[in-house]
């Protein structure tokens, strides 16, 4: 097991150069703006250099965080366009990159110019091999990440299987443990309904893209129809695959119980009427729909990815994915049940998460 440092508590007045790549925070009232501004009020000043190309998103200030976009022509000019922006803000105490790939690599360099430390978040489980075959990209971005992790000050990750995966490959700086903040209330609460199509209502959720691999929740569906149940499927996301899932759907003969819709910002209709959710991926960072879903009391069936075993899922593998949906039909479990609480509640969560990134070595 790696060793979990304990920072030293909070200190207000510093300032925290932060780059990353969510422009949801430029959207007002969006969850991780509302994260940064609790941030804030705890660390002091905080600026946040966001890639982005085009000149669509424009600088803002609000309480004291900034944020900054790279407006870049291109992805290959973010790492040249963040230093720009960078060079014209103040020096800051600590810099803090929202992964160790580009940004981490942009912020290693901006970091040793301004002779500061470096903290690097691991929010994607890159050490998994089904990770760096998925794509050249990814190979790629492997090698910057053990380039960057090895320089790093500190480095937070939200699963202990990437802390000892880092801890393995030699890596010294500390490394601290920090579970994404789901509000496990709030989805608690959610009132339970029968869906109003089939008798046993499925669930999944996320990009349609290659490493969700979406195809074997059509294939499960077909099993399951295969044997006479009344069975549906709902896919809920974007992404490049949606043509291709239903005409999957269509060769299996169940594109009549397969609904597809966009993303939502609230799942928590979705949970409502839910029966079981699928998680199929290949490799997830942490896994928030395993949470959300075992904590509005919806039982999930996941390849062994990110928090799933240690949330309380049913874990399967991809080959058994069908045969593992057909024996919960038969045997249940009917009500999910959530196995971690990291945190009492939100203030905890950002205490925790100011604590560590105030600390240094």
């Amino acid at each position: 097991m790696s060793t979990i440092h304990n920072p030293r508590p909070v200190s207000n007045g510093m300032r925290v150069l932060s780059i990353g790549t969510d422009r949801k925070l430029f959207e007002d009232g969006s969850a991780v703006r509302e994260r940064q501004t609790a941030y804030a009020e705890k660390i002091g000043d905080l600026d946040i250099i966001v890639f982005n190309r085009g000149s669509g998103l424009h600088s803002l200030r609000f309480d004291t965080v900034t944020l900054n976009p790279t407006n870049s022509r291109s992805r290959f000019m973010y790492g040249l366009d963040a230093w720009r922006v960078a060079r014209k803000l103040p020096k800051p105490d600590i810099i803090t990159s929202q992964d160790p790939f580009e940004t981490g690599l942009a912020s290693l360099f901006i970091a040793r110019v301004f002779r500061v430390p470096l903290h690097i978040q691991v929010h994607t489980d890159f050490s998994s091999k089904a990770f760096s075959r998925h794509s050249f990209l990814n190979w790629f971005r492997v090698q910057i990440a053990w380039f960057v992790l090895r320089r790093a000050a500190r480095i937070r990750v939200i699963l202990q299987k990437t802390a000892d995966d880092i801890r393995r490959k030699g890596v010294k700086a500390p490394i601290t443990v920090l579970p994404i903040f789901v509000d496990s209330a709030h989805f608690a609460a959610i009132p339970r309904t029968k869906h109003a199509r089939w008798k046993i209502a499925l669930l999944a959720i996320g990009r349609f893209e290659k490493e969700k691999r979406f195809e074997l929740a059509i294939d499960a569906l077909a099993a399951a129809r295969a044997q006479g149940h009344d069975v549906g499927l709902t896919l809920v996301g974007e992404g490049s695959l949606r043509q291709a899932y239903y005409r999957h759907a269509q060769h299996l003969r169940v594109a009549d119980r397969l609904y597809m819709q966009d993303w939502k910002k609230d799942p928590a209709s979705l949970y409502a009427e839910a029966d079981m959710v699928l998680v199929t991926s290949r490799y997830e960072g942490y896994g928030l729909v395993i949470v959300e879903a075992l904590s509005a009391g919806v039982p999930v069936l996941s390849t062994d990815v990110g928090v799933a075993r240690e949330a309380g899922a049913i874990v399967t593998t991809p080959q058994e994915f069908s045969r593992s949906l057909l024996k919960w039909i038969a045997d249940g479990p009917r009500k999910g049940n959530i196995a971690i609480a990291p945190y009492k509640d939100f203030d905890e969560y950002v205490e925790r998460y100011c604590n560590d990134l105030l600390s240094t070595r």
